[in-house]
């Protein structure tokens, strides 16, 4: 590498540290932004068929804005009563299920527990208690970071406000957008930044919208499954479930323990509590073997591992605008490490040629 070529990947570098910089400091102001952005590419398809038919960009914006505004309203409208009454509710009938848990668990343990020696019973009480404060801590702190990044610095009403103003711009410009930023590509490397975004573009389209039409499906299914099935707020956990389905195994996990919990303090019989069961066991059937293949496939080429790590790291790091990058960026980062490994294997030094240089 020649010394004019390691001066210019230093200042490549340097730009991407100053860009990393900013995105730090700016971050308690980013949420209302990477929504509109987010929104604004879920919606761009859409506005591109209405360009096919002759509608002005800015028109075919505001109609789909307008469509996906109404619709949202109308499903909080349709959902919501639902969940409040059955949170309202479910909170009501807390203290009647607490009594209800310690009738049937309690009896067992005090057994369980008149055969150990003293000295043993209260070593389980000081280590339940400590496992029991070190787990209220670190959830209370979770929670915490999560408000004071997120939330806490831009209320609803901003949120609501901004972010359909970011979309509507972003939808509008977009074309424009692209070809000014393909105008500042080094021509000697465009093939490749070209292939990179087109591949990039593939993938975050197969994940997000393929994932949540399943999120959707299995929302769906879990609550209209646990109603059938006679489980009390059981609608209200099967949309929670699918909700959260967009973290791997976290929705379905989050569904079943809770609802087989509730399963075993409302029914009497085995076969309703293994009816709630198999909800869910159609449900992940339904989304390994049909939902998943036919929505996101295989050509998405996010392993759920690498999924979960980046939500993680993203709400970390970010709070709640984390969470929202954290798969776009996981998405860029497993192309452009494709996109290397391609390169690598292509290039002299993998293949034990000669370099560019002409020596070994």
């Amino acid at each position: 590498m020649t010394e004019k070529e390691v001066s210019r990947e230093k200042t490549w570098f340097l730009l991407f540290a100053v860009f990393l910089g900013l995105i730090w400091l700016l971050r308690p102001i980013l949420l209302p932004f990477v929504a509109g952005g987010v929104l604004a590419y879920f919606l761009d398809p859409a506005v591109d068929k209405l360009s096919l038919w002759r509608v002005p960009r800015w028109l075919g914006t505001l109609i789909v804005l307008a469509a996906a505004a109404v619709s949202a309203a109308l499903l909080v409208l349709l959902i919501f009563p639902l969940v409040q009454s059955q949170i309202i509710a479910l909170l009501h009938a807390l203290p009647d299920y607490v009594q209800l848990v310690k009738a049937k668990l309690l009896p067992p343990i005090y057994d369980w527990l008149g055969r150990l020696s003293p000295t043993e019973v209260e070593k389980l009480k000081e280590a339940a208690g400590s496992y029991a404060g070190d787990a209220v801590g670190i959830a209370g702190k979770f929670v915490t970071e999560m408000i004071s990044k997120g939330f806490a610095l831009f209320d609803i009403l901003t949120l609501l406000i901004i972010t359909p103003v970011v979309a509507f711009y972003l939808l509008r410009d977009w074309p424009d957008v692209k070809k000014n930023i393909d105008t500042l590509v080094p021509r000697k490397q465009h093939g490749m930044v070209r292939e990179a975004t087109s591949d990039i573009n593939k993938t975050l389209s197969g994940f997000l919208r393929g994932q949540a039409l399943v999120c959707l499906s299995l929302a769906i299914i879990y609550s209209v499954g646990l109603s059938i099935v006679g489980l009390e707020y059981g609608a209200t956990i099967g949309i929670i479930a699918g909700v959260l389905s967009f973290i791997p195994y976290v929705g379905s996990g989050f569904g079943l323990i809770v609802s087989m919990i509730l399963a075993f303090i409302q029914f009497d019989d085995p076969w309703s509590i293994g009816a709630v069961l198999v909800v869910f066991l159609i449900g992940q059937g339904l989304e390994g073997y049909v939902l998943t293949p036919k929505l996101v496939g295989d050509r998405v080429g996010l392993h759920p591992v690498w999924i979960l790590f980046a939500l993680f790291a993203g709400g970390a790091l970010f709070g709640f605008v984390g969470i929202l990058i954290a798969v776009p960026v996981a998405a860029v980062l497993g192309v452009l490490a494709r996109l290397a490994i391609k390169h690598y294997k292509d290039s002299a030094l993998y293949k034990g040629g000669k370099s560019q240089s002409g020596r070994d």
